[in-house]
């Protein structure tokens, strides 16, 4: 919760959207699902979640979803340790390729991705809108196969 409440541009859905799912609701998102997490001295610092594509043609697809790395962790290698744990699964699942939108706003992620391999293969104009304002997504992926 605290990813959408302090950096509400960066993600398509909103903390009242979480909020308002139930337990029931949760269990079935994170089915076929995997999230990951950062702690330091038992608290959550970053998240990374990993989403497989469902059609059999596409299965060997998945998105990251839900990033996110407390301010004060940043740049200290939580989110490439997190990146990293995700990856080793997705090759361990039989994900041959990772996926994401970043917000165009978000250039210190941007280099993050492209430095861990990421390609930008699109942009969505628009992709998400906050207080009004349209915000282009930029579209990434990364091959994971050797």
């Amino acid at each position: 919760m605290e990813a959408l409440q302090t950096e509400p541009a960066a993600y398509a859905s909103t903390a009242a959207d979480w909020e308002s799912l139930t337990n029931d609701e949760w269990r079935h998102r994170l089915t076929n699902n995997a999230v990951f997490v950062a702690f330091h001295q038992e608290k959550p610092v970053g998240m990374m979640g990993l989403m497989r594509q469902q059609s059999s043609k596409m299965a060997h697809r998945a998105t990251i979803i839900m990033v996110y790395v407390h301010k004060s962790f940043r740049g200290l290698g939580a989110a490439s340790a997190l990146l990293e744990r995700l990856t080793g699964h997705a090759r361990e699942v039989g994900i041959r390729q990772l996926e994401l939108a970043v917000s165009a706003q978000n250039p210190p992620a941007i280099r993050f991705y492209e430095r861990e391999g990421f390609n930008q293969v699109g942009r969505i104009p628009g992709g998400i809108v906050h207080d009004g304002e349209e915000i282009d997504d930029v579209v990434m992926a990364r091959r994971i196969v050797d």
